[in-house]
């Protein structure tokens, strides 16, 4: 160290603060005034947050219109092509190349994402309402939480568990009350749990898979191998030879080009890009702001009922996520190949 060094730290820790981080120390600046970069990334930021918060809410609503003449294995099949399509054509041409177990990987999750999380959900949502369906996909937590225990790798805390218990009485509110709306059902909302469930499952399994590293890429295979499921499936099923593509309607083909272009590529490209730059638990955030989204604008728009019952399950499966995630920062992970904990495990939730 030279003679003139301590008199430039002494400087720097009267220009700012020191603090720990990492155990090393690290002097941190003042605060200054914000500059138009800092304002621009501020609106950068604000814009994002948009993105994930209305867009993704907004996409149940998309998917009700898209699916009104569309058939619903042919819509997820086109939107999924498309966007998966572009993410890994982005993907590649900023150097990722997939090897085998990458594409067996994003086999296996594309199944349970899109081919069983997406299609079921599309198919329900000809039956469901859009604000209903969200709500029903929040219960996503409480599959993972369910499942982790079941395989011993994770406990049930004390607020895990109320949060389950509340999580259920949400979810009969909103089926008792769904089976009452005249042209409501049962399989309708079995199908949207069902699809809670498969990603779930996907979640659970993913650590276990050999995924890429390349954030854009991890999303690109499962999305693109689902899309090509769906197709599959729309075959076998008879779909496309049931698809009138004159009799299409032109609000069906806003709602799967905006599915495409908004839901897909838009929101997931802010997500990714909130990831490297603010908290994962900051970031999933969106997934209490999503169900709200969507029933607000189903009752705005497509006058689905918002009784006073759908409003009290409403917030039993908010709150139900709430108890369970703070109850699973508590609880211990029985082994090192455990489901991640909630940092790791919001960046897997399902998205309309």
């Amino acid at each position: 160290m030279s003679s003139d060094q301590p008199l430039q730290i002494m400087a720097l820790m009267r220009s700012g603060k020191m603090i720990n981080i990492g155990g090393r120390p690290v002097i941190v600046s003042e605060r200054k005034p914000a500059t138009a970069r800092d304002r621009s990334y501020g609106i950068k930021l604000a814009l994002a947050f948009v993105a994930i918060y209305v867009i993704w809410g907004s996409t149940y609503l998309a998917i009700r219109y898209a699916v009104e003449t569309i058939p619903p294995l042919v819509a997820a099949g086109i939107r999924h092509s498309i966007a998966g399509a572009i993410m890994l054509t982005w993907a590649w041409w900023r150097g990722f190349r997939p090897t085998r177990q990458q594409w067996f990987a994003g086999f296996v999750l594309g199944a349970f994402f899109f081919l069983i999380g997406h299609g079921t959900l599309h198919w329900a949502e000809q039956y469901v309402g859009s604000g209903l369906a969200a709500l029903l996909i929040a219960t996503e937590p409480m599959f993972i939480l369910v499942l982790a225990w079941m395989m011993g790798r994770q406990e049930i805390s004390l607020l895990s568990a109320l949060g389950l218990g509340l999580g259920v009485v949400g979810v009969a509110m909103l089926t008792g009350v769904e089976l009452t709306v005249k042209g409501a059902s049962l399989w309708g909302l079995m199908a949207v749990l069902l699809g809670s469930l498969s990603w779930s499952f996907g979640v659970v399994i993913s650590p276990r898979l050999k995924l890429p590293a390349d954030a854009l890429g991890r999303t690109a295979l499962p999305t693109i191998c689902g899309a090509a499921m769906l197709l599959i499936a729309a075959g076998v099923t008879g779909e496309f030879q049931q698809t009138h593509w004159s009799s299409i309607t032109l609000r069906s083909m806003f709602g799967l080009g905006y599915l495409i272009t908004f839901g897909s590529v838009i929101a997931f490209t802010s997500y990714t890009w909130l990831l490297q730059r603010v908290p994962p638990a900051l970031v999933a955030t969106h997934t209490y702001a999503n169900p709200v989204v969507a029933v607000i604008l189903g009752w705005l728009l497509a006058h689905e009922p918002l009784s006073l019952r759908v409003v009290l399950a409403s917030l039993a499966i908010l709150g139900a996520i709430v108890l369970i995630r703070r109850g699973e920062q508590a609880a211990p992970v029985k082994a090192v190949e455990a489901i991640p904990r909630a940092s790791a495990i919001y960046v897997s939730e399902e998205c309309a």
